[in-house]
């Protein structure tokens, strides 16, 4: 099979390999093709502690596609059955993953491209942030994350303020719930404005969707007495300073929302595909760039420089 291998900062190369067989309790899935994260750009910029080269198909664990293959002890899913899975090596023709790691694609998402990974990461975090209808909830960051988040949680019953740098995320988040729109660009100024928004209450829930120490510190900000900040992003280009005496005074709960048990991150899977098969969710609106395996890197770089018109980034196999 084709896999992309990183050999150094910034550089795939596509080599071929031996197709991975699947173990006992695993599938092997023919992959028709895997979603880019923002949390590859870290990984494939170089980072201290990275080494190279990397596995054959790492960092793409976004994937989607056919069963062809059972290992022992596995009658279900069928050969043939169009699955999303949970893997790690999804930059690849081919990947692996266990049985109970996969969740069959229904008749209504035939022919769609489905990257369930980052949507059941979504249903994960607004379960474990608690929206409440009548609560105003402001998300920090719109992307593809954000604007299902902004989706969820207005169909909560909450009052949405979408906060983002670029006027078309912001447009994006209107499109899916949101009630007010800020442009992130002066701290101060957007803290006056969800004070004036919310009669100086502020926000019951705060999601912050970046990963970056500007936003988590506007989120810290936006949370209300007795409120809960979500931390949704994912932070991994090192430590992070917080304003503890805040959080002290305001008695918030902080949430830390990136699930690591299977069992949970199953659970997500599923309830995302129940989202986007009964149209809770327009997935279509969300995957706007689509690159071949041997341009995996530009389909990175603009997952991290975002041109426009620029929400998520599929990788495809023909």
């Amino acid at each position: 099979m084709k896999a992309a291998i990183l050999v150094g900062p910034e550089r795939f190369e596509i080599a071929e390999v031996d197709r991975p067989e699947p173990g006992p309790g695993e599938v092997r899935v023919r992959l028709e093709g895997t979603g880019v994260c923002a949390s590859n750009v870290e990984p494939f910029e170089g980072q201290p502690w990275s080494s190279f080269p990397g596995a054959p198909g790492g960092l793409g664990h976004e994937g989607w596609g056919v069963v062809d293959a059972l290992g022992e002890g596995v009658a279900s899913p069928s050969i043939g059955a169009r699955v999303a899975l949970l893997s790690e090596r999804a930059f690849a023709e081919y990947d692996v993953a266990p049985a109970d790691a996969l969740v069959v694609l229904p008749e209504a998402l035939a022919g769609r491209a489905f990257p369930g990974e980052p949507i059941a990461c979504a249903m994960n975090i607004f379960r474990r942030s608690d929206i409440r209808a009548g609560q105003t909830v402001a998300i920090v960051g719109i992307g593809f994350l954000g604007a299902i988040l902004t989706r969820l949680a207005t169909d909560a019953g909450a009052r949405v303020i979408a906060i983002s740098r670029r006027a078309e995320s912001l447009a994006l988040a209107r499109d899916f719930g949101a009630a007010e729109t800020i442009a992130m660009d002066d701290h101060w100024a957007i803290i006056e404005q969800v004070k004036q928004l919310t009669g100086a209450r502020f926000c019951e829930r705060v999601i912050e969707a970046v990963g970056k120490q500007w936003p988590l510190d506007l989120a810290s900000a936006l949370v209300g007495m007795g409120g809960r900040l979500v931390i949704a992003g994912y932070h991994q280009d090192g430590p992070r300073q917080v304003n503890m005496q805040d959080w002290n005074w305001k008695g918030i709960d902080v949430v830390n929302a990136h699930e690591r048990d299977p069992a949970v991150h199953r659970q997500g899977l599923r309830e995302a595909v129940a989202a986007v098969a009964d149209g809770r969710i327009d997935l279509e609106a969300l995957l706007t760039h689509v690159y071949p395996l041997d341009r995996l890197d530009e389909a990175i770089t603009a997952t991290r420089d975002k041109p426009e018109g620029f929400i998520k980034a599929l990788v495809t196999y023909a």
